[in-house]
């Protein structure tokens, strides 16, 4: 395959060229080439960027509750559609007992002929992080599983202790340690308290997880990975400034090893939603919730300054209709937490940041594509435009405005969470590993198409 007439964007480039992809990998790049015999695809002048990667999703995921919508089929449709050719999904923990091991055979046997692109997991460490867990870490570690997520919150969670274990497990061979952070004890009172005084609608949600409860959370792991020799953490769907605040505080001391990361729904929705009539405030019932509007510039500033790396999704769909209002009517505290995101993460984040003049193209490039490849152990494999490189590419054209609604998307839930948000530029075309899969908004790839990626650390990245 030859693309023709791009304007190649990078984490730190703009230029005018051609790519030649052959076996699937970019075998060169220059300006006017011409090789014969190949499939020619024009750009046309438009945005050639690396594949999105997605770090954080959560497909088939079972919350005792519910199951989350998006299989590993239908979601990596949803992603490729909108420029996302690679994901790494956070496993769900299992009922207590689960071995890591046995959880991840799980999610293999879930995604394994059924995901149209490539795609990794998470190793989550639930309830406990006892010998047989960190034997499994180890293990699974040189397997190319070289993160591994613990929760602060919920059933799930972990003790410090048990949080210290695993820092150190990570620290010492080689891996990343993905953190929910919320206080636990302060999520409880609160959400009993609202509950037992009759304020049970979604507006309470935010109210009961207070950015407070993130950002003590925040600074405690942050202490945590200190103690045990500055392990890396990565912590996950950062939504205020005051957790970003405690981020600073600890890298201007000289903490290196701590790596955010925000999602697309806190940069664009604020705890206005909550107050919409009747049950849709339910939609955006989210953990942590959607924060009070004057976040979103700090966030933005967070990524243009580079305190955040990562803009991922958080993709976790439930039904709107059959499951999230007949459950959360009236209770919010039993409605299944999660939203669908993994499809509008690139066109709202280029729309929003990159046409509003909030980032530069190549700021939207390292936040969606280099940077959560590099540091989930991907790059330069994934995430990049250079000869080597798996030929992971997506053509966005700039001109295009969309406004999004349920129907555009291919996500395998009833609602959207950017519904009427008007869109200026949009991806047209996806490419995985030399193969066209989405063309304007259809996809026509193969299901079972996606690849397993083995992802090791490498310590000589410089991410900020």
């Amino acid at each position: 395959m030859l693309i023709k007439n791009a304007l190649i964007a990078t984490a730190s480039d703009l230029y005018p060229g051609d790519i030649y992809i052959k076996d699937g990998v970019i075998k060169e790049i220059g300006e006017n080439l011409n090789i014969d015999d190949n499939e020619i695809i024009d750009a046309e002048g438009n945005y050639v960027i690396p594949g999105g990667v997605d770090v954080h999703t959560h497909f088939s995921l079972d919350v005792g509750i519910a199951i989350s919508n998006d299989d590993f089929r239908t979601g990596t449709i949803a992603a490729a559609c909108g420029g996302t050719t690679s994901i790494v999904d956070h496993i769900g923990q299992g009922p207590v007992g689960s071995t890591l091991k046995s959880r991840i055979k799980h999610y293999h046997e879930l995604a394994d002929g059924k995901a149209v692109i490539d795609y990794s997991f998470h190793g989550v460490i639930a309830y406990n992080a006892d010998e047989e867990k960190i034997k499994d870490m180890k293990e699974l570690i040189k397997e190319g599983i070289e993160s591994y997520k613990i929760y602060m919150t919920y059933g799930q969670r972990i003790g410090d202790e048990e949080a210290l274990k695993v820092l150190k497990t990570a620290k010492e061979n080689n891996a990343i340690v993905s953190v929910h952070p919320e206080n636990h004890a302060a999520v409880e009172y609160l959400r009993k308290y609202y509950v037992e005084n009759g304020m049970t609608s979604a507006e309470y949600h935010p109210k009961s997880r207070p950015e407070e409860c993130e950002a003590e959370a925040i600074n405690r792991i942050i202490t945590l990975a200190h103690i045990v020799g500055d392990a890396p953490i990565y912590i996950v769907h950062l939504t205020s400034d005051m957790g970003l605040d405690y981020v600073k505080m600890a890298r201007k001391r000289g903490q290196k090893n701590i790596y955010v990361e925000t999602c697309t729904q806190y940069l664009v929705l604020d705890e206005e939603l909550y107050k919409l009539p009747r049950t849709e405030g339910l939609k955006y019932v989210m953990s942590p919730p959607l924060r009070n509007k004057s976040n979103q510039e700090k966030l933005w500033r967070g990524i243009k300054n580079g305190d955040i790396q990562v803009v991922a999704t958080d993709h976790c769909p439930f039904s709107y209709e059959k499951e999230k209002v007949p459950m959360g009517k009236d209770d919010f505290t039993k409605c299944p937490n999660g939203a669908p995101g993994v499809e509008a993460r690139i066109p709202v984040l280029f729309s929003e940041g990159v046409m509003k003049g909030r980032i530069s193209i190549n700021k939207f490039v390292e936040v969606t594509s280099t940077n959560p490849a590099k540091i989930c152990g991907m790059y330069p494999k994934k995430g990049s435009i250079a000869v080597g490189s798996d030929a992971d590419l997506v053509i966005i054209n700039k001109n295009k405005k969309i406004n999004i609604t349920k129907s555009l998307f291919h996500e395998n839930v009833d609602y959207t969470s950017y519904e009427g948000l008007e869109l200026q530029g949009y991806p047209i075309m996806t490419i995985v590993r030399g193969k066209v899969i989405v063309k304007n908004n259809e996809f026509i790839g193969e299901e079972g198409y996606g690849q397993f990626i083995k992802r090791y650390k490498n310590n000589d990245l410089v991410i900020y």
